[in-house]
Parts: C-alpha cells; sequence; structure tokens
C-alpha cells in the first residue's frame, strides 16, 4: 500500500562505489525475481562512472543465473530518487552516502563478501559475490512482497 492507502510499487535504490557490479547486479537480481511491475528498481554509484558498461565478471556471473544485466549503464546517485525510495541499500562498504533532506528510508548497508581479500579473484570471486547479493535479494523481496 502507498502511503495514500492505494496499492502501488514500493521503490528501491542499490548503491555501490562504480555503479558498474554489485548494484547492476542487485538491481537485476531483483528485476528478474519481482518483474517490472511490482517495484521499481534503481542503481547508481557514488563515483562519477556516467555511461560505462558493466562489470564483465558480473555480467558473466548473472548470465550463469540465466540473468542479463550486459545492457546495464552507470549512473550516478540521484537525490530525487533517494527522497522516493523506499528502500535505499548501499552494498559493501567501499561507497560512502550520505542521506540527503527528504529521504523516507534509512540507508541499509550490506557488507557483501570480499573474496579478492582471502586470494580469491575471477569467476570464482564473482560467483561468491553473486551469491550472496543474489541471497539478499531474495530476502528483501520476499519481505517487499509481503507487504503487497
Amino acid at each position: 500500500m502507498t502511503r495514500s492507502g492505494t496499492p502501488s510499487r514500493p521503490t528501491v535504490l542499490f548503491v555501490c562505489k562504480s555503479n558498474r557490479g554489485k548494484s547492476q547486479m542487485a538491481e537485476a537480481l531483483l528485476r528478474s525475481l519481482a518483474g517490472d511491475d511490482a517495484v521499481e528498481i534503481y542503481s547508481a554509484g557514488t563515483l562519477p562512472a556516467v555511461g560505462k558498461g558493466p562489470n564483465a565478471e558480473s555480467v558473466a556471473a548473472l548470465a550463469d543465473l540465466g540473468v542479463d544485466m550486459s545492457a546495464a549503464t552507470a549512473t550516478p546517485v540521484d537525490d530525487d530518487v533517494l527522497r522516493r525510495a523506499d528502500r535505499v541499500v548501499v552494498l559493501g562498504t567501499a561507497a560512502r552516502l550520505d542521506p540527503v533532506d527528504g529521504m523516507r528510508s534509512g540507508i541499509e548497508v550490506w557488507e557483501t563478501v570480499e573474496p579478492g581479500e582471502h586470494g580469491i579473484d575471477g569467476a570464482e570471486r564473482m560467483a561468491l559475490i553473486r551469491d550472496d547479493i543474489a541471497a539478499r535479494v531474495a530476502a528483501l523481496w520476499a519481505e517487499l512482497d509481503a507487504e503487497r
């Protein structure tokens, strides 16, 4: 239900540092679970990476699940989306995001795994990151779906 009492879609914003990997993965995973009609989904980065495509390893890791994020384009955080979002989720600890006046949501931080810190690289690293994000996104979708 919306604040006015009529059905509507919740708005979710995923944020990471570059918007080329983790936040794009979360957006694509939630879109694959919820579809385009149930949730308004955005992702953004705290760095000015506008116009750059997604990280190739992230694309490949999601493709293994049948989820396509290859057409994603990096975008910066938009204050209007921050204000509209019912959930704002920062993925990882590299991105720093300050609240803006008028936000209806707090800022959640998902401290995603970083296998690279343990010498795990390449496809194995991305699969571990993907699986961590996928589990968190599935839990978020279950929560949002229960509220509908």
